[in-house]
């Protein structure tokens, strides 16, 4: 036998026993097979490629980003509240939205242009507009909002140019749920298995999220008897959070284990207690016209928003470094996808 007898099919001439076929015969024999046989090789476990993990795990810093996070959903929900509150005669109510508005946009840029190391990367990202890109998106909303919310604040603070604080407050109003919800679209549009896994969901879930914060800081900083959005505000916000919170846990399969687990698990479990808690306090300030029991739940719904968004960073976290969350959901598609072809 020569180099040139042995062909893609075999080798010519000879016949290969039933356990050793080879080539094209040993493709079809394989797909021949029923699915009920064992296979002779072991499933492959989780491990990483070459030594490298999957997915490269975010580098953002905690501080940074997820106060970004937080941060953005306080400021958008609190410009909600300052044009409700100016419309229907609660001009202390609307003072303190319009500040915390302005005070939480300014610190969530200082936080994304501290994570990005310099300022020049911001403005860079004005360069184009990019609708497919929700971190290009994004940029400009912000350099939108944010001028807006401080010409509201200047305005009623110094009582004057009331028709451009006015129309300042109505744009910032306008802007402000595009900037509760796009950090949820930002995040959801990565990889990262926690993250993308609830993008369906998570929108509605920091909507909720920032309505609690924005009506904790108005329940906190405003007289009493100007509360009362700030109160329906927080029940509401708080029955949307922990409402879609568990519908997204319930939908996003295995992706939500990491959510149940470690420190992710404990603040996002002390985010519902806080959140809920902070909604019934709420709601009986106000019928004891109590100031010290608004402050208390003003607190604990500041605090419960907070730990729902670093709960969610540490989740996502955590699940791009265990390669289970990414390749368990791939196996399951295809799995899903050849049975609906037979079918």
């Amino acid at each position: 036998m020569s180099g040139s007898d042995v062909t893609r099919k075999g080798v010519e001439g000879e016949r290969p026993g039933r356990d050793a076929l080879t080539g094209d015969a040993a493709g079809r024999r394989r797909r021949r097979r029923g699915r009920g046989e064992r296979s002779m090789v072991p499933d492959a476990e989780f491990s990483s490629y070459y030594g490298r993990p999957i997915l490269k795990k975010p580098t953002w810093r905690a501080l940074d980003i997820a106060g970004y996070l937080y941060l953005g959903g306080l400021a958008g929900s609190s410009s909600l509240l300052a044009a409700g509150a100016q419309a229907t005669g609660r001009p202390e109510l609307a003072r303190v939205a319009k500040l915390g508005a302005t005070g939480a946009i300014s610190l969530s840029l200082a936080a994304l242009v501290h994570d990005l190391g310099r300022p020049a990367r911001f403005m860079n990202m004005l360069r184009v507009f990019k609708p497919t890109s929700p971190m290009s998106v994004g940029s400009w909303l912000l350099s939108g909002y944010a001028p807006l919310t401080m010409a509201a604040a200047a305005s009623d603070v110094a009582g004057r140019y009331r028709l451009v604080g006015s129309a300042a407050t109505a744009g910032a109003a306008v802007l402000g749920p595009a900037v509760v919800t796009y950090t949820a679209v930002l995040i959801s549009d990565t990889a990262v298995p926690s993250w993308h896994e609830g993008h369906r969901q998570m929108p509605y879930v920091f909507a909720g999220s920032g309505a609690t914060a924005a009506a904790g800081l108005a329940l906190a900083a405003a007289p009493i008897a100007q509360t009362g959005p700030a109160r329906r505000m927080a029940v509401l916000g708080a029955a949307l959070e922990l409402g879609v919170f568990q519908l997204m846990k319930r939908r996003m399969g295995l992706a939500a284990e990491p959510l149940e687990q470690g420190r992710p698990h404990l603040m996002l479990r002390t985010a519902e207690a806080l959140t809920a808690g902070g909604a019934v306090l709420a709601a009986l300030s106000g019928r004891r016209r109590d100031r010290a029991l608004a402050a208390v739940a003003g607190a604990a719904l500041l605090t419960g928003s907070a730990a729902l968004r670093f709960g969610l960073f540490h989740a996502g976290v955590a699940s791009a470094e265990d390669p289970k969350y990414t390749v368990v959901p791939q196996r399951e598609r295809l799995e899903a996808r050849e049975r609906g072809q037979e079918a």
